[in-house]
């Protein structure tokens, strides 16, 4: 059998036969053809099926079949791959001519027409190549906006937003219908904000996403968060910290008790870090129960609840129903105001640790902004564990990375400046962005007897800062400046994602 690391280059790839051949007979036949050459038809097979269903395929067209055996594992890889670089959305709108958005607009006039739509219907290939490009492009959310005269889609990918699409204005409504019998919502009401989600299986990726409607001025406005099921499973040392901080934030696991806030704006990685948490600390012998608004990753063994504020069920009724259940760790998605945070600070000096996240720019403001929702300062500094505040960089295309001597501005930033810093070009690997992917930028406080002073007397953040500092402790801006001399991201990511402090790092 060939080796799947000997397998399909992309120049030797006949797109025109995937278009021949669907997706759904590809894997349920165990077939990938692949190429025509001299009147034989090439393709990888598996099984006695795969065989007989390539024999059909070269019948039909006229040529006789060549036939290489794949391990069924890797056949079902190479379908995903190739399938996927088929049908953008810009592809499939360029195949549905001017003539049909007429019919695409009323496509949705009535339930009984949704029922008998095929997965060929207009809309149907356009929505799906969406979600496909998404995936592919590993985006984390799309975003569907109408305007007055035009509709818009925009991805966001790598935490920025581009636009992808301009679909006629006659199709919004037919688009925003689909996504609502996708998500199981009621495509009768236009006036109020709608919730729900889609389960998808994209190639090969088993895909949560997220659905948000709006209403608009100028109609229904929909966002798809796309959340990779597995992405949820990853451990602290794929996130990007350095050694040292990795070590404590360790160590802090560890501990019976006390309180671990994970600070930082919104789209910061904030869940993906209590996530990777809590897959690091958990074992049989511990009871794990989380309380979130929503659920974004479900996780084989911990007790996970979903936030309902219509029926009553908030993140302090909800962590008050979860402390009867015998907890030892317990994960608050957020907290938000003075009862979640006075029943969490309850809930770790009765011996269990919580994880939570705030919204704060920096490790020290979280101590201020609990004493400000009225949490009194003693209690927090015999709770506190720790607090770590974190940022999302974009990391450096390494196929068109490119090194270049810093100017005085730039070298400024450093108190040793580097050599060199670097940047991306752009190439069609980082769609001409100079970047690919994202890692976090870090900063952890951890509450030792002398900060734990300073927060009982209600001491300035700005103080504590810059006692933890003389600790050691990493800002921000300074782990960022780290990574920007290692090459990792660029200086101007750095700035864009962090603000000024007056600690210098050596680099």
């Amino acid at each position: 059998m060939a080796h799947p690391t000997s397998l399909i280059k992309v120049d030797a790839l006949d797109l025109s036969l995937l278009k021949e051949v669907s997706l759904t007979y590809a894997k349920g036949n165990m077939v990938l053809p692949f190429r025509r050459l001299g009147g034989v038809l090439q393709g990888y097979v598996s099984g006695t099926q795969g065989v007989f269903a390539l024999h059909e395929l070269s019948k039909a067209m006229g040529l006789m079949p060549e036939p290489l055996r794949v391990e069924p594992e890797a056949l079902l890889d190479m379908i995903n791959e190739v399938y996927g670089m088929m049908g953008s959305a810009e592809e499939v709108m360029s195949d549905i001519s001017g003539g049909d958005f007429d019919s695409v607009a009323t496509e949705f006039e009535s339930p009984k027409d949704i029922l008998e739509l095929t997965e060929d219907a207009p809309i149907i290939r356009l929505l799906n190549a969406l979600l496909q490009q998404a995936a592919k492009e590993g985006a984390s959310d799309v975003h569907v906006e109408p305007y007055e005269k035009e509709l818009v889609v925009r991805l966001r990918v790598d935490g920025m937003l581009r636009k992808v699409l301009s679909p006629p204005k006659i199709i919004q409504e037919a688009l925003i219908s689909r996504i609502k019998i996708m998500a199981n919502l009621d495509i009768a009401e236009k006036r109020l904000p709608q919730d729900g989600r889609i389960r998808l299986l994209v190639g090969g990726k088993d895909i949560d996403v997220r659905v948000s409607i709006i209403p608009s001025i100028f109609g229904e406005r929909a966002v798809l968060r796309l959340l990779d099921r597995r992405q949820g499973l990853i451990g602290l040392d794929r996130l990007g910290m350095s050694g040292t901080c990795e070590a404590a934030l360790s160590s802090l696991l560890k501990s019976p008790h006390g309180i671990i806030l994970v600070t930082g704006p919104t789209g910061s990685g904030k869940t993906t870090t209590l996530y990777a948490a809590l897959n690091g600390i958990y074992s049989e012998e511990k009871n794990i129960v989380t309380i979130e608004d929503p659920v974004e990753y479900q996780v084989k063994g911990i007790g996970q609840i979903n936030v309902n504020p219509r029926i009553g069920l908030t993140f302090a009724t909800g962590l008050r129903s979860i402390l009867r259940h015998d907890p030892d760790v317990i994960m608050v998605g957020e907290i938000r105001d003075f009862e979640t945070a006075e029943i969490a600070v309850q809930a770790s000096l009765t011996g269990h640790l919580v994880l939570s996240t705030l919204h704060t720019n920096d490790s020290a403001s979280a101590i201020a902004r609990l004493i400000d929702m009225g949490v009194e300062p003693f209690l927090l500094a015999s709770s506190m564990a720790g607090v770590l505040a974190q940022r999302l960089v974009r990391n450096i295309c390494n196929h068109c990375k490119e090194r270049y001597r810093p100017g005085a501005v730039e070298a400024d930033y450093f108190e040793a400046p580097p050599e060199w810093l670097f940047r991306g070009v752009g190439c069609a690997n980082c769609n001409h962005t100079g970047y690919t992917g994202r890692s976090g930028i870090f900063e952890l406080l951890v509450i030792d007897p002398e900060i734990a002073a300073l927060i009982n007397r209600n001491t300035d953040s700005g103080q504590i800062k810059q006692l933890a500092a003389t600790k050691g402790m990493t800002s921000i801006r300074a782990a960022g400046l780290l990574k920007a001399a290692a090459g990792i991201t660029t200086l101007g990511e750095v700035l864009r994602v962090t603000q000024k402090d007056n600690a210098y790092v050596p680099v």
